[in-house]
């Protein structure tokens, strides 16, 4: 169930972001002056849904029955479709081929364009409907739990982020606070009662991409919220209660205490309570399940989290901020797609999919259908043949040369261009594959 939960958003946030992108060009093209002979939702292979043929334009429009998004296809051009039969006679002042240069290149950019744009009116919109949480990391009292090669740089399990670079306390709860932690150039912590800093290398990303990890995570201590009056742990843990140790073992998160609770299915563990500053010691009983009875207390509830609320004129520039902060992140990781580190760890429609929540969520979908809106915006843009940016290249080039490239050069160079293509596509899915099978 929660891999089809995952199927339906993943299928349904593509369809919006690729007829957005294909909006794009067909917005353009009108704009242009350029026929645009179909506009379809979904992918019509044999048969469509539905079809309708517009007198005035020529174009027609038409619903797909397979859901993998959609395409715009524009006379006189030669796309990804590879047909040329419509430039074998003289090129109509409708066409594509018969436009200028530039307006040639803004019906290529448009769909990038459209998706830059859908990206800042979603970010907008959250920040408006739901605003932002803030968890300044000074905040976060049981500070972080780091990776083996985050340690190896000079981070301790522990340390409580103070400053990313010039950044004093940065929010913990913005989804660009692991990134400004990897790229910085020096991190300050607390460490105890001390001020460490922490001198990062300029690899950081490398380095933990060879290693195959993560950064680190917050650190959440076990505290219990309720305990029912048939649960085992009534009478010995109440509400407030901080786990500290497990069998005299110290914990500090969440994790760790569930770790040893799971290490003790059908047994019994002693579990160490902070109760008001005061440490007590209570032995209880493990179901099998590794439960012990109690609802622990969420987030909200253990750290001081402020809620920002949004009007429409500070939510705009606010959503533009996201977008640019977005889009540049990416922009930098894109040089990792090229090592060998960072190629392993490319993925298809398996990695996507696994980026929502095997529940839905509005904003956690929004959030990521604008996240995945820029990497297609990123991803059409790079001057690659079958792509948007092979196209905006040729005609590039053609404004340099004052003369086209010839039509069997612009077919053979998509040709190979989408032959590329499909097996980077065959790539990046395999890749999810093996990961399935191989846990890597």
């Amino acid at each position: 169930m929660d891999i089809a939960i995952r199927i339906v958003q993943l299928l349904f946030s593509l369809s919006i972001l690729v007829f957005i992108h294909e909006l794009g060009h067909y917005s353009m093209a009108r704009f242009f002056g350029a026929r645009v002979e179909k506009f379809y939702l979904f992918f019509n292979p044999w048969f469509s849904l539905f079809k309708w043929t517009s007198k005035r334009s020529g174009t027609t429009y038409g619903v797909g029955w397979l859901p993998l998004g959609g395409y715009c296809k524009i006379a006189g051009m030669i796309d990804e479709s590879l047909d040329t039969d419509a430039i074998k006679s003289e090129p109509k002042p409708d066409e594509f081929r018969s436009k200028k240069p530039f307006a040639r290149l803004m019906i290529m950019a448009g769909g990038v364009i459209f998706n830059i744009l859908l990206a800042f009116v979603i970010y907008t919109g959250i920040t408006l409907v739901w605003g932002t949480k803030v968890l300044h990391s000074d905040q976060v009292t049981s500070g972080m739990t780091f990776s083996r090669t985050a340690q190896s740089v000079g981070f301790v399990d522990g340390d409580v982020i103070l400053k990313v670079d010039d950044k004093v306390a940065p929010n913990v709860l913005d989804s660009r606070f692991m990134s400004s932690l990897i790229n910085a150039r020096e991190v300050t912590v607390r460490r105890g009662q001390e001020e460490k800093t922490i001198q990062m290398p300029q690899d950081m990303m490398h380095q933990l991409l060879k290693a195959e990890e993560g950064f680190g995570s917050l650190r959440l201590p076990f505290v219990v919220d309720s305990v029912s009056s048939t649960s085992p742990a009534h009478g010995l843990l109440a509400s407030g209660d901080r786990v500290v140790a497990v069998d005299s073992t110290a914990c500090s998160d969440i994790n760790e205490v569930v770790t040893a609770l799971q290490a003790k299915k059908g047994g019994s563990v002693t579990l160490s309570i902070d109760r008001a500053g005061e440490i007590l010691a209570q032995t209880l009983p493990v179901d099998t399940a590794g439960h012990i009875g109690i609802v622990l207390r969420g987030v909200e509830e253990i750290y001081p989290i402020e809620h920002v609320s949004y009007g429409l004129l500070s939510a705009i520039p606010a959503g533009i901020d996201r977008a640019g902060q977005t889009i540049s992140g990416y922009v930098r990781g894109l040089k990792y797609i090229f090592t060998k580190e960072g190629a392993k760890q490319m993925g298809g429609l398996g990695t996507m999919g696994k980026l929502f929540p095997t529940s839905f969520d509005w904003q956690s979908f929004w959030a990521i259908t604008a996240f995945l809106s820029i990497i297609l915006a990123v991803m059409n843009i790079l001057p690659i043949p079958a792509l948007d940016g092979g196209h905006i290249l040729f005609i590039i080039i053609e404004m340099i040369r004052r003369k086209p490239l010839s039509d069997r050069a612009m077919t053979t160079i998509q040709t190979v261009g989408l032959v590329l293509l499909l097996l980077l596509m065959l790539y990046a899915n395999g890749n999810d594959i093996y990961r399935s099978f191989f846990g890597h």
